[in-house]
């Protein structure tokens, strides 16, 4: 339980400095839409692109990770979306809310945890895992999140204009970019790299930071009233994701024992900060996005514990 406490202190550190430099005024009450928007049109695309024009097609391609992964994030996106749909919600309001369910943290939580806890043999699953929810979850509801909000009544306008905004968008443009760069066998040049290095790795600080002034602003009292929603969302996470991910894992597709235990590592992760850069860019369920950050990231220092005692 302690090394996941280490692991995510400083998540909670940079929420609260974000929390603390709203409530002293330091920053003010547009500071989290627009550090959020550097995130989303600059750090977030660099770090997407850097991931996927530097991965190796040798490394990634492990098809039982892969599928047993992907199910499990697909069966608990997918479940969410048609149950909140069936409540009424919106369409992009219910993609937010399957991708709080399904986002694992794979990047600023993943890699030490399992680095610290399996070894070198988990970086590879790992970083399967980050392009997988990073670029292809985070895609998916895009494209759903896009798709709601178009008006027009006609299916070809409304696939018209949802391509549109899908080619401009760079949360999309930036890892396509880099999958034609890691398929073409090209290296970045060195001071392209270096640039790249830079600019994404602001991106998981600045939107733990644009969460706690979000937190700390008036919006996100009134999701006090939806408790509900945020512990059925956490529960799913915690609980759904990696139950459902051991399954297809272990009795369903018989995974050695190590690979099952890297993805249900992986499924335990607290939501990760996608989802809230999302809600909050499109102005939809931002507070209850940022509750489900915030409590999924406390409470999976104990069912992360809790995995580990019966793994």
């Amino acid at each position: 339980m302690l090394t996941n406490l280490l692991i995510v202190l400083p998540i909670f550190a940079l929420i609260l400095a974000g929390w603390i430099a709203r409530k002293s005024g330091a920053l003010g009450p547009n500071a989290t839409r627009e550090v959020n928007r550097l995130v989303v049109y600059l750090a977030l695309p660099a770090l997407l692109f850097d991931i996927m024009a530097n991965a190796k097609i040798e490394q990634i391609w492990q098809p039982g990770f892969i599928l047993a992964f992907s199910a499990g994030c697909a069966v608990i996106f997918v479940g969410t979306l048609f149950w909140r749909v069936a409540k009424g919600r919106h369409l992009a309001d219910a993609a937010v809310d399957a991708l709080n369910a399904s986002y694992a943290n794979t990047g600023f939580v993943g890699f030490p945890l399992v680095l610290s806890l399996v070894g070198d043999s988990g970086m590879a699953p790992t970083l399967i895992a980050t392009i997988l929810t990073v670029c292809v979850l985070f895609a998916v509801a895009i494209i759903l999140i896009e798709g709601g909000l178009q008006s027009e009544t006609r299916r070809r306008d409304i696939a018209f204009k949802t391509f549109a905004s899908l080619c401009k968008n760079p949360l999309l443009v930036a890892p396509v970019l880099g999958a034609i760069f890691m398929l073409s066998g090209w290296a970045l040049p060195q001071p392209v790299h270096s640039f790249m290095k830079l600019l994404s790795g602001a991106a998981s600080p600045c939107a733990l930071i644009a969460l706690g002034l979000f937190l700390a602003g008036p919006q996100a009292a009134t999701a006090a009233n939806r408790l509900s929603t945020t512990g059925i969302l956490v529960a799913l996470k915690l609980i759904a994701h990696p139950l459902v991910t051991w399954v297809v894992a272990g009795p369903l597709l018989g995974l050695p024992a190590g690979s099952v235990h890297v993805a249900v590592l992986l499924a335990t992760l607290p939501t990760g900060t996608g989802p809230f850069m999302l809600a909050e860019f499109y102005n939809r369920e931002a507070s209850l996005t940022g509750r489900v950050v915030l409590i999924s990231t406390i409470l999976s220092i104990l069912t992360i514990s809790a995995y580990l005692l019966i793994a």
